[in-house]
């Protein structure tokens, strides 16, 4: 067309500083109550829990976890319905994929024991442990791959919470499994709309019932119980 220059496109780049990647988030982190009983906070925020609620202070840096994208709010709504369910007795919680840290310091703050969290990230592994220190709970984070977790651990937990992308969740199903007890509860997050129906088939086996199950934008997360007794 006439007008128009023909030759190859310029394209330019240019180095942003990680200081501003950092901090770029914070104009849109807010408190936000979830389940009615768990506030999250920025540090600059003054508000604080009323009677019977327990907060998070979150400056979760470049890891993911705010408690604003729905896989986490599903995750963090799920606990809070797991504590209550179990009234005064103490629930066990691991923490798969950690990120910020956000699940596994709500769970030490509304009274879950043990509570163990990894990630495979090692900026994520380091924000986390800075978030725990910040909020002064006493919580183990380390380094760790999905991918090892024990098909016949020593330990298994009441409640397992993984935040992760479909393939790998259809990678460990078996492994992620094994880690919850008997009646316990497996919450899967970080799953888009069109690939839960493979990890809905594929955690359904050998008996584990869908609870509850979420949709929002792109993305869809469920909470799984697995039987009291038989296979996992």
């Amino acid at each position: 067309h006439e007008g128009l220059l023909a030759g190859a496109p310029r394209i330019r780049s240019r180095r942003l500083p990680a200081r501003a990647w950092a901090e770029s988030w914070k104009r849109h982190f807010r408190p936000r109550l979830f389940a009615g009983r768990v506030l999250v906070r920025p540090s600059w925020s003054r508000r604080r829990p009323r009677p019977g609620q327990v907060e998070v202070v979150l400056d979760p840096g470049l890891s993911f976890g705010t408690g604003h994208h729905p896989t986490t709010a599903f995750c963090l709504e799920q606990l809070v319905r797991a504590v209550d369910r179990a009234s005064e007795r103490r629930l066990s919680f691991l923490d798969v994929g950690t990120g910020s840290g956000i699940l596994a310091i709500a769970a030490v703050r509304l009274g879950c024991e043990p509570v163990e969290a990894f990630d495979f990230d090692p900026e994520a592994v380091r924000v986390a442990k800075e978030n725990a220190q910040a909020n002064g709970v006493a919580l183990r984070v380390r380094r760790f791959d999905a991918r090892r977790l024990a098909l016949r651990p020593r330990r298994r937990f009441e409640v397992v919470a993984a935040n992760l992308q479909a393939d790998l969740l259809l990678d460990v199903a078996d492994r992620l499994k094994a880690q919850v007890r008997p009646g316990g509860r497996l919450l899967l997050a970080g799953i888009l709309r069109e690939e839960f129906p493979v990890v809905l088939a594929a955690y359904a086996e050998g008996g584990w019932r869908l609870v509850a199950r979420r949709s929002e934008n792109e993305w869809t997360s469920g909470a799984f119980v697995r039987p009291p007794a038989g296979p996992a």
